[in-house]
């Protein structure tokens, strides 16, 4: 295979480079598509916004990301559609074990959500909006013409507010993201690193390149033989003969999170007894950070590959858990620990070829459990989410009167692999009662504390404590609770022009 080639920024949407952290205003458009040839010269028509990078940068950026049906209804016939995952044309809430799986059960069971739960609310199509504070209406009435209302119905219209960073519960958030290896510089040998590392090969963001196994996900190749519109596409890397719909593209996948704050707050206070500093404490503790998004262990050893080593996000992200194997600083059913738990391909220690072969064998470990976390870097998010609904304060929060109402996290993240990656992330780290061999307990934020097969609860959080036994605390109430959600595929720019050129020929709709 040739050398490989730097990624074609002008192919790839915005939103997998860059995030649009300066547009601090936001809108996301659920969509069902009513006519098709409208929504194909609509999609065609409007600026999206392209990862190539500009000294004059836009006031106002637009990405587009279709769901399974969305293809479908758009006119890609079945056949290509079945080129990309199960998960996707699954889709995230038509199957119950799936569901099961994700925590989306109980009052997070698909039935309940206000958006994506049954086929009449499973958008076909997710339009995203940014633009600089003031500018987002004017935007919006652009983008949104007449032929956009003949295209569409819309099932649901998502704001977000300027959060400063801060989720809900008042932490400094979006702090720790993954880097990607845009230049391609990495290599992709297997099980060549024994700690954490922040940098992810792109084929973990993007479809087409390899990924952290060396390999080219699954995805739709078009014979151009038997599709003359497949020229629209770039080709293949690793089958030169084909033209891949999946390259530069990544799947998106969107969860409404409301996020009970008065309850969050509340149920802290009372198991401190009123005392603040010690409120302040166990949050941060069932965060994994303080509030200022400092964490509760040490620095790293040695600095973190990926990770820069000077600035505020040095400091905030050069570390790892390598030494506090048993929680005792940052417990191990933290949230941000279960996100991200900064393992490598080994667990810590071993460094070379004699001691992977002791430890192939089950010798030498540190802790019992130190085997028991996957390594981090097959399971990383890119996040791009926004905050939504008015912000409420700690002090405002623990007043009697203050309603719960409606604030929350529109949580977005962008994978090459919704099963290896977020799936994953959410069954087996997330909802996991069983985490790093933590017992009984799931994520103490984004639990659903239902009960185990076995009838065992699962609304415990414990803290290890060097001095003694672990502190424990129970009856602890749903915080999180899923309103709405979807799996989305994010093309390429060239895609899109592929998707929306559909012909009779090749099963598109008649307008």
């Amino acid at each position: 295979m040739s050398k490989p080639t730097a990624p074609e920024y002008s192919d790839i949407q915005a939103l997998a480079r860059f995030g649009h952290g300066r547009l601090k205003a936001a809108r996301f458009l659920l969509l069902i598509i009513r006519d098709a040839k409208q929504a194909g010269e609509w999609i065609q028509s409007v600026p999206v916004s392209s990862a190539e990078w500009t000294e004059s940068p836009s006031q106002t950026a637009l990405q587009i990301a279709l769901s399974a049906e969305g293809l479908r209804a758009i006119g890609l016939s079945d056949e290509v559609v079945e080129g990309f995952s199960e998960a996707f044309i699954s889709g995230m809430s038509a199957d119950s074990n799936r569901s099961r799986r994700l925590g989306d059960i109980g009052e997070n069971a698909p039935d309940k959500w206000q958006w994506g739960g049954s086929v009449t609310t499973v958008p076909h199509l997710l339009l995203m909006l940014y633009a600089k504070n003031g500018q987002l209406s004017a935007w919006s009435e652009t983008v949104m013409d007449q032929r956009f209302g003949q295209a569409f119905t819309v099932i649901a219209d998502l704001d977000t507010v300027d959060s400063n960073s801060i989720e809900p519960f008042g932490f400094a958030d979006g702090i720790s993201q993954p880097a990607i290896d845009w230049e391609r510089k990495q290599s992709t040998d297997l099980h060549r690193r024994d700690r954490f590392s922040n940098l992810l090969s792109l084929g973990e963001l993007l479809l087409g390149y390899p990924n952290e196994y060396g390999q080219y996900t699954e995805r739709p190749l078009i014979d151009p033989a038997s599709d003359q519109q497949a020229e629209l596409l770039p080709v293949a890397e690793e089958h030169p003969n084909l033209h891949d719909l999946g390259r530069n593209g990544s799947y998106l996948v969107m969860r409404q999170l409301h996020q009970d704050v008065p309850a969050f707050w509340r149920y802290i206070d009372q198991q401190v007894q009123g005392d603040p500093q010690e409120r302040e404490q166990l949050a941060s503790r069932m965060v994994g950070r303080q509030r200022d998004g400092t964490p509760l262990v040490g620095p790293a050893e040695q600095p973190v590959e990926g990770i820069n080593t000077t600035g505020n996000a040095a400091a905030l992200n050069q570390f790892d858990f390598d030494n506090d194997p048993l929680g005792q600083q940052c417990p191990i059913g933290s949230h941000i620990r279960r996100s991200n738990p900064r393992t490598g391909d080994f667990p810590p220690g071993v460094t070379g070829l004699l001691t992977r072969f002791v430890r192939i064998f089950g010798f030498g470990r540190k802790h019992p459990a130190d085997d028991l976390i996957a390594s981090t870097r097959f399971h990383r998010l890119l996040r791009r989410g926004r905050v939504y609904g008015e912000q409420l304060s700690q002090e405002v929060a623990l007043k009697p009167k203050t309603k719960k109402g409606q604030r929350g996290l529109h949580f977005i993240c962008l994978v090459a692999s919704i099963s290896r990656q977020f799936e994953f992330v959410q069954n087996a780290w997330s909802m996991g009662s069983k985490f790093g061999g933590v017992q009984n307990e799931n994520d103490p934020l984004l639990g659903n504390r239902a009960p185990l097969s076995d009838g065992e609860s699962t609304n415990h959080f414990s803290q290890p404590d060097a001095k003694g036994p672990a502190h424990c605390i129970h009856a602890m109430p749903q915080f999180v609770t899923v309103q709405g959600g979807a799996y989305f595929f994010m093309p390429g720019i060239r895609a899109l022009r592929y998707i929306t050129s559909f012909t009779e020929s090749r099963g598109g709709p008649k307008s």
